[in-house]
């Protein structure tokens, strides 16, 4: 009898599994819904980041300073977009510390698998759609002499 387990509940695996639920929730809807906040046209955002980006040379060939960046504002999207990375961060140190505790390692490997893609999901989806808008961006700016009649 000296050498019976004692059996214990996988709280810290548990908890993990909770808190990966959330962050992958989270993910998938911020990805899903779309931006929450109000949104300018595609193109107005163009327009002004194809025109910002004409200042800015005019300016760096004068030798004029720029100007000093401006701080975001946390916003719906921003707060989303932030904490569901965060979340699965936590859910990994999570199922990494009920692996060291010992606890159910299928838990424990679920917890760490689930918070993973969480941030995999989000890190894709971004990285994808940033390369999207630099085409869009680039192809825009390669015929901006049609577009505007010059």
């Amino acid at each position: 009898m000296a050498n019976r387990r004692q059996i214990t509940r996988p709280w810290v695996a548990s908890i993990g599994l909770l808190f990966g639920g959330c962050a992958l929730l989270i993910v998938l809807f911020h990805f899903g819904a779309g931006p929450l906040d109000p949104q300018r046209t595609i193109g107005q955002t163009i327009g002004e980041t194809v025109a910002d980006i004409r200042q800015s040379a005019v300016r760096a060939l004068k030798g004029e300073p720029q100007p000093e960046p401006e701080a975001q504002p946390w916003s719906l999207d921003r707060l989303l977009k932030t904490l569901g990375p965060i979340l699965g961060g936590v859910v990994i140190l999570l199922g990494t510390l009920a692996y060291v505790l010992r606890e159910d390692r299928r838990l424990a490997a679920s917890a760490i698998g689930i918070g993973a893609f969480a941030i995999g999901f989000q890190l894709f989806t971004w990285t994808v759609l940033m390369v999207a808008g630099v085409i869009l961006l680039f192809g825009t700016m390669y015929n901006l002499g049609s577009i505007l009649g010059e």
